[in-house]
């Protein structure tokens, strides 16, 4: 009489079955519940910092950019470099001193310790000693432009070390667009503004120029520049791995390509960064050095 029989047996099993896993799979939701909305959570704000940017005009822009550029009296940093031209490669480091708008000083020393380049460079003079095979010059940027087929001036060159807009140029007229989901401004005629010319052939100076800004943050994480008289000689930096230096970003990983009859790269790695602190530039040419010898037909 107690035995219950076979159907009876497997209807009991089942409701004990059912009541087990209902309770076993309300542990398990409860459980990964949390998780499951934080997985959508987190997916959602995925979707949101991927959504496509608002477009800006080119003031708004412009504006932001400087706004947050890097302000500093003085700028000294250490670097390491990655150099490549004609199919050669060759790795050194250095240091970069300089004082904003009037000086840009900078030190080269191999893997061996020893310094073996020194340069100095001004609004309207560049200086340079090779500890190699003691010799130095003294001259203007026509002879630094011809030997690296560039067109390269001090605020060319400040810029593009600092990762900030020229200072010495026109605003121009430039244009707001998005390449890549990246601001972009560019401009087509931007000249060098009168109180910076220091002769008559600046005047014929007009810059194309491009400059890719980082949405979040308003730096610039690229830029190109090329005259509308040299157009195959460009001059191109990117920027990364932006850190905070004294409450203001900067890049710690800068690459220039010199793109001419000989195309140039460099890498370079910055350490050690100090701003707005006394600099000594010391530039002095011992007395056995003799000054680099020009080819005929030069400026120099």
């Amino acid at each position: 009489m107690n035995n219950l029989s076979e159907p009876c047996l497997s209807l009991c099993r089942k409701r004990v079955f059912q009541r087990k896993f209902s309770r076993s799979s309300f542990y398990i939701l409860s459980t990964l519940l949390p998780f499951l909305l934080l997985f959508t959570s987190c997916s959602t704000q995925r979707k949101i910092i991927k959504a496509p940017i608002k477009e800006e005009g080119a003031d708004f822009l412009f504006k932001k950019l400087k706004e947050h550029e890097l302000k500093y009296s003085t700028f000294k940093a250490n670097f390491s470099a990655e150099y490549e031209n004609k199919g050669q490669s060759n790795s050194f480091s250095g240091q970069i001193r300089i004082r904003k708008d009037s000086m840009i000083w900078l030190s080269f020393t191999p893997a061996l310790g020893i310094e073996v380049f020194r340069m100095m460079v001004t609004q309207d003079s560049v200086k340079f000693i090779n500890n190699m095979n003691k010799t130095f010059f003294t001259g203007d940027y026509g002879y630094v432009n011809r030997y690296l087929h560039t067109n390269i001036d001090f605020d060319i060159l400040q810029s593009f070390l600092t990762g900030n807009d020229l200072s010495f140029y026109e605003n121009g007229k430039f244009r707001a667009g998005l390449d890549n989901n990246i601001y972009k401004l560019s401009t087509a005629d931007r000249m060098k503004l009168k109180k910076f010319i220091r002769n008559s052939q600046e005047k014929l100076r007009i810059l194309i120029q491009n400059i890719w800004i980082d949405p979040q943050n308003f730096k610039i994480v690229r830029a190109d520049v090329k005259e509308i008289k040299e157009p195959n000689m460009k001059l191109q930096a990117d920027y990364s791995s932006f850190e905070t230096i004294g409450e203001q970003l900067f890049p710690k990983e800068l690459s220039f390509d010199i793109s001419a009859d000989n195309n140039l790269h460099v890498e370079l790695s910055l350490t050690k960064i100090t701003i707005n602190i006394p600099l000594v530039t010391p530039f002095r040419v011992p007395q056995s050095y003799h000054p680099v010898k020009v080819n005929p037909g030069t400026d120099n």
